[in-house]
């Protein structure tokens, strides 16, 4: 049931799936929602308001290793390489360090304009594989980190049980992300006691080759999974499709497809290498491709089939992974660049003369990212969450712009920041390009990075 009317913002102009809205009155009620969207007055939010932009893939941890390895190594550096790297700093985080970075993490995304996000979360627990004595600990470091910050959060605990797709058992390094299935489920119910308004609990399975056929079709067929959203990584690296295959005689799609239930509830991470009969029936069952392209290039993982995928009236969100950039406006930006180098052509996302391909990717993200996040938001319209950001009125960079252009500057003309305030639930998270809460939550981050860096 809808709360009263706490607030009235007006929208000189309001982003919308059909374009822009001129002076809409947003009514926030005091439960955070949208009670309507209407005319009048109301306070004025600024001349280009937009939905905040839902996260559908983080890491959070990794974020404090960005930039930690970006050196040759002895061999052909690639994604298995970083691993090793990741699983090294993964062993230094627990609880404590684990809300310091996320908190900080979640500052950033705010202030650049994500206001939800989608946490695939894999630490579990001690770095010996050793359940801390709240066994929840690590995921109650992230919820508390999203509280702090005031994002809101679909928190997606990992099933994470064997180290390949041979089976065999998780390696030292990887212990601390295992559960059997019992334990994985319980996780689940007493994470759901957390819920909110702003905090969400999925499901996510690592990865093929890190869940055992039968384990999958034992989460699968469990009350506790029934409704929630449901995320893997999939088809990341050419050496995950050949082991696919050598094993289980199947592409990692392929088989998915042929051993569960792939619905709009699901979101397949990456799906980088595609065959065209793959990219055919993600489109089709209304599964949303997350898409990763910064942390993609960084880890040399290839290239999503953008187009065809469009074409097959799929669905794609975007999420920053790894974190090594922090930005709606840099994982859509080279989304679309990845395709223009790759065929030397431009404006691939837009598929029809006239189309805008700033548009076009901001209404799929927002679209996708919505989905995964299994929650009312990435449109505002009554009864969806208040969440928004109002760009800056002021920049030289959209002097000028009118509607048939602004998102398009948005998203490709320069590097300066353009997200001015964002709100979250009603809640006023970043003001005037500040958070709330910033200096606090940097100088702790810096605290803790000094304790983990090596002496």
């Amino acid at each position: 049931m809808a709360g009263s009317i706490a607030t009235r913002y007006t929208a000189d102009r309001l982003w919308t799936p059909q374009g822009w809205t001129p002076g809409a009155v947003l009514e926030v009620d005091d439960g955070g929602m949208l009670a309507g969207v209407t005319t009048g007055e109301g306070e004025r939010l600024g001349r280009w308001v937009l939905p905040g932009m839902p996260n559908l893939h983080s890491h959070a941890f990794q974020r404090a290793m960005a930039g930690l390895a970006e050196r040759k190594g002895k061999s052909d550096d690639s994604f298995w390489t970083w691993r090793e790297t990741m699983y090294a700093f993964a062993a230094t985080v627990g609880p404590d360090e684990l809300q310091a970075i996320a908190a900080q993490l979640y500052v950033e995304m705010l202030k650049s304009g994500y206001t939800q996000v989608c946490e695939f979360h894999y630490l579990h627990h001690q770095p010996d594989g050793t359940p801390y004595a709240q066994p929840e600990a690590m995921s109650l470091a992230l919820i508390e980190a999203a509280k702090e910050a005031g994002i809101a959060l679909t928190l997606l605990p990992v099933l994470y049980m064997s180290g390949g797709f041979d089976g065999r058992p998780l390696a030292p390094r990887q212990r601390r992300f295992g559960h059997d299935v019992p334990s994985y489920l319980r996780l689940l119910e007493t994470l759901r006691a957390y819920e909110n308004d702003k905090l969400r609990v999925g499901m996510a399975l690592h990865s093929l080759r890190a869940v055992p056929e039968e384990a999958l079709k034992l989460v699968l067929a469990s009350d506790a999974t029934k409704a929630c959203p449901i995320h893997i990584h999939i088809a990341e690296q050419i050496g995950e499709v050949q082991d696919c295959l050598a094993t289980r005689g199947a592409r990692p799609v392929e088989w998915l497809f042929d051993h569960a239930p792939v619905d709009a509830r699901w979101t397949l991470v990456h799906a980088t290498h595609l065959s065209d009969k793959e990219t055919a029936q993600i489109a089709r069952s209304g599964a949303v491709a997350g898409l990763c392209p910064t942390t993609e290039a960084n880890l040399g993982d290839g290239l999503f089939p953008l187009a065809d995928f469009i074409d097959a009236n799929g669905t794609l969100g975007i999420g920053s992974d790894s974190h090594i950039s922090v930005s709606p406006v840099e994982e859509l930006r080279w989304l679309e660049y990845g395709q223009r180098l790759s065929t030397c052509h431009r404006n691939i996302a837009a598929r029809h003369q006239g189309d805008s391909v700033g548009e076009t990717l901001w209404r799929a993200a927002l679209r996708g990212g919505a989905t995964a996040s299994g929650l009312a938001i990435g449109e505002l319209r009554p009864d969806a969450r208040a969440d928004l950001l109002v760009l800056d009125d002021r920049a030289p960079l959209l002097a000028a712009r009118d509607e048939r252009s602004v998102i398009d500057s948005f998203l490709f003309a320069g590097n300066v920041p353009l997200v001015r305030d964002v709100m979250v639930g009603g809640e006023w998270a970043v003001r005037g390009f500040t958070h709330r809460d910033e200096d606090r939550i940097a100088a702790r981050y810096r605290t803790v990075m000094e304790r983990l860096a090596p002496h």
